[in-house]
């Protein structure tokens, strides 16, 4: 079988992010099940050091070249798109588009023409709150022709229930929307019970940038004396991050990690993990937080709230809530150690039977080749034990 993973950021990208991080994860999993990927994305104007054709994270990458105009450059791409999945359609078994985006609205115009099955991923707020199929686009030409394209999709991941709710609310057939979170390979993540020292320590793991309400955490934090913070992460917020710990004198208790590619070592440091954001898809972190064995103290959003069992495996609280926040993070630094670490098992035991590699690769492989007998999201969930 032969796969075309697009996707409308560059690949790889610095810094890490959530759709780039997910392509490598299934990309990886669908080569060692013998699955060739090619990966198809932009060829970027800021990062033109990267060959035109090259591989990573095991699977070929085609970079696509676009004058750097406006306008011109995006029809260029668009163009060239179209007829690369032309040249490769007798090579090809499946076309999964990474967001739903103008890449997909090519993709589903192409796909049922060159009898190519196109499964889009709605990976949620930005999709539907700022792209093509946010409320505001909705009667606008621009709007009505995305829908329509897209419609011509074979399927639709949506990452949450609440992307899948969206969906269908926009009037797109619940046949053809499978709930089917992002994948997190287990494996790479061991269970642990925590460093040994006797203080608490929770981490975040992410961008350093305003949706993620790392302002808020360490608003909250200053309230949970017996609690430190490590920040593992980069971004636009970081000057203003540090000066606010200066402000409420937390240097002592908060860290700034910067950026890590050893995240699952990062994790084995903490005790807790905590997700503040404002808005969400479904989280990468989280999974990760919850294959490592850590509860997770996150804000009730998209994938969040669908993974995490209040009293189980975590806790949630309003976006923005610090007092909300606060007395979460403060009961977590007083469980007992016994206690903290069943709540982890429990995570650990979660997302690896809702979002276990092996588990998503399983689910996506049927919908690559077809198989109709595969419940859409009247039938699927992510609720129970």
């Amino acid at each position: 079988m032969r796969v075309l993973m697009v996707l409308e950021s560059s690949f790889p990208t610095r810094g890490g992010g959530g759709a780039e991080s997910q392509l490598a994860t299934l990309s990886g999993g669908l080569r060692r099940r013998g699955v060739r990927v090619v990966v198809v994305t932009p060829r970027r104007r800021h990062r033109r050091e990267l060959p035109a054709a090259g591989r990573h994270a095991g699977a070929a990458v085609c970079r696509i070249g676009y004058p750097p105009l406006p306008g011109l450059g995006a029809l260029v791409l668009l163009a060239r798109l179209a007829m690369l999945l032309i040249a490769q359609r007798r090579r090809t078994d499946a076309v999964h588009v990474h967001i739903a985006h103008h890449m997909a609205l090519v993709c589903c115009a192409l796909g049922p023409l060159l009898g190519l099955r196109v499964v889009v991923k709605v990976s949620g707020w930005w999709e539907l709150d700022r792209g093509l199929l946010a409320a505001r686009a909705r009667h606008s030409l621009r709007g009505r022709l995305a829908r329509r394209l897209l419609r011509r999709a074979y399927a639709f991941q949506a990452i949450s229930r609440r992307v899948a709710d969206a969906l269908q609310e926009e009037g797109f057939d619940p046949a053809r929307i499978h709930l089917l979170p992002n994948a997190v390979d287990i494996d790479r993540f061991r269970s642990h019970a925590g460093p040994g020292q006797a203080a608490r320590t929770a981490v975040y793991v992410g961008r350093l940038v305003p949706e993620k309400g790392l302002d808020t955490l360490i608003a909250a934090l200053a309230r949970v004396p017996d609690l430190r913070l490590r920040l593992v992460g980069a971004g636009d917020c970081l000057e203003a991050l540090r000066a606010q710990v200066r402000e409420l004198g937390l240097q002592a208790r908060i860290e700034f990690i910067g950026h890590s590619d050893g995240i699952a070592a990062e994790l084995a440091q903490a005790h807790v993990g905590v997700l503040p954001s404002l808005i969400e898809g479904l989280s990468n972190t989280l999974l990760e937080y919850m294959a490592a064995g850590l509860s997770v103290v996150a804000s009730r959003v998209s994938g969040s709230e669908d993974l995490i069992e209040p009293g189980k495996c975590g806790w949630l609280v309003d976006p923005g809530d610090v007092d909300g926040l606060a007395a979460a993070l403060a009961e977590a630094a007083a469980l007992p150690r016994e206690r903290l670490e069943a709540m982890g098992s429990a995570a650990r035991s979660r997302v690896a039977r809702y979002a276990g590699l092996d588990i998503v690769l399983d689910r996506l492989l049927r919908l690559y080749c077809g198989d109709e007998t595969l419940p859409a999201v009247r039938a699927a969930h992510l609720s129970g034990g």
